[in-house]
């Protein structure tokens, strides 16, 4: 497998030998666009200097170009007839037409520097062939000749040549060490993460990573460790939870298992008899209630249950929920308030909202005392719905709301144990409003009752 910091090094390489490339391309386009018929006319400009110059002084002909070439110049002359003469240092290539020739003898001047043909990898400056020259006619002791010049770029340049290569080189080379050893510092924090993965798959969640920096590396391992401690909790709580439904079932079927053997007994008075049997027919529906309150929890959680969503009316669902508690609320003398606009419709599940409905409700009535209210309110905003389920009870502590949905939390473990409750309800009740992307959350204080706030997005 090839690690990271060997894909650095290979990504660099290529990222250097790209840009070399495209560089040049570049580079020679923008010389045969714009500095190829610069180089020309000022190739020509010397040229006719030196053609001034012979013309006057003849017979020193030989003599200064000889000079010339040693200043830096690849000089050829001839008469067209045979008499050919080479200055300086020799060209790659003698592929100069003799049209060419006859041109400049006839008076005219090659362009052969700005004729040359563009090709990408090959820079014309430096292609020292003779048809890449210019020519100029030129006169001398009664016999007319053609010279066909161009610069030396070796002896002009050779040693600036080999100073920029070196450079280049030297620059290249210097990037992708340093290149290298700064993504060390790029490469040792994403192994650090890699092994922090590792013991987090191994359940330690414990392995915390440094989150100094303010990068993205500093970020990804700031959430990392976010990620962690929710592992964590996460972790725990399943934990918390199979430890409670152990103690949910273990409970009651301690209680049957008791009792069974009591009723076993053949001595018992029927009142007693009476009395075993309703308290393992108490424990037995407890446990079909826990049973079937478990799987509906793992099934929202699962999100098996496909939402069967349609709109339909809210205060026509709010009546059913407490058509379902009337018994209840005639029992404890509570007054019921509602106050939900008859055309507010909302959009959901209709099954499943009405079991939140029905057990906030429930909830109000269990825990407030004989004589109080309870009050449903809808209002209807922009995007939302808000239902606000309210009493007039002893209220719940502040130390208590945090937990509300978590599940099997009871706030008075004695009183709802024996109440056959198991403590799901709430927990049920969040899942189903976050499964319709709404939100609930709890406000209360001791003294001045409770009040469960349900946001539900419009259709």
């Amino acid at each position: 497998m090839k690690s990271l910091y060997y894909r650095v090094f290979l990504i660099t390489l290529a990222v250097i030998l790209a840009s070399s490339i495209l560089g040049f391309l570049a580079s020679n386009t923008y010389y045969h666009m714009k500095l190829k018929p610069y180089n020309d006319e000022k190739l020509v400009s010397i040229a006719e200097d030196m053609k001034e110059f012979i013309e006057v002084e003849p017979t020193s002909m030989e003599r200064y170009l000889r000079n010339a070439a040693a200043l830096g110049y690849e000089i050829y002359v001839t008469d067209g007839q045979g008499e050919s003469h080479f200055f300086g240092r020799s060209f790659r290539r003698q592929d100069l037409d003799k049209q060419d020739i006859a041109l400049v003898l006839g008076g005219g001047v090659y362009h052969g520097v700005a004729r040359f043909p563009n090709k990408p990898f090959i820079s014309g400056f430096f292609d020292n062939r003779l048809s890449n020259t210019v020519g100029v006619p030129v006169q001398s002791s009664m016999k007319k000749y053609a010279l066909f010049m161009r610069p030396d770029v070796l002896l002009q340049f050779g040693e600036l040549r080999t100073f920029f290569a070196l450079v280049g080189l030297l620059t290249i080379l210097i990037s992708i060490l340093l290149f290298l050893i700064s993504t060390r510092y790029i490469v040792k924090p994403i192994t650090r993460l890699t092994e922090a993965t590792k013991r987090l798959a191994q359940g330690d969640y414990n392995y915390r990573l440094a989150t100094g920096r303010r990068d993205e590396i500093g970020q990804l391992a700031e959430h990392f460790t976010t990620m962690s401690r929710e592992l964590e909790r996460v972790d725990l709580a399943r934990q918390q939870f199979v430890a409670n439904v152990s103690h949910e079932i273990q409970s009651p079927l301690t209680s049957i298992q008791g009792f069974a053997k009591v009723l076993a007994q053949g001595d018992l008075r029927k009142e007693e008899r009476e009395q075993y049997a309703a308290i393992v027919e108490a424990e037995s529906r407890h446990l079909s209630m826990l049973s079937k309150q478990l799987l509906l929890l793992s099934t929202l959680e699962q999100g098996e249950e496909a939402l069967n969503k349609k709109s339909f009316s809210l205060r026509s669902q709010i009546r059913q929920a407490v058509e379902m508690l009337q018994w209840q609320l005639e029992e404890k003398e509570l007054l019921l308030k509602l106050s939900i606009p008859e055309q507010l419709k909302v959009y959901g599940d209709e099954v499943l909202l009405l079991q939140v409905w029905t057990n906030l409700l429930s909830n109000a009535v269990n825990h407030i005392p004989t004589g109080r209210s309870v009050e449903v309110r809808a209002e209807e905003g922009q995007s939302h719905t808000c239902i606000i389920i309210s009493d007039t009870g002893e209220g719940i502590a502040s130390e208590h709301l945090p937990f509300l949905f978590d599940r099997f939390y009871r706030v008075d473990r004695a009183r709802e144990r024996s109440s056959g409750r198991t403590g799901l309800g709430l927990s049920i009740v969040k899942k189903i409003v976050q499964l319709h992307e709404g939100n609930i959350h709890v406000s209360s204080s001791p003294g001045e009752g409770a009040r469960f706030h349900v946001t539900l997005p419009k259709l």
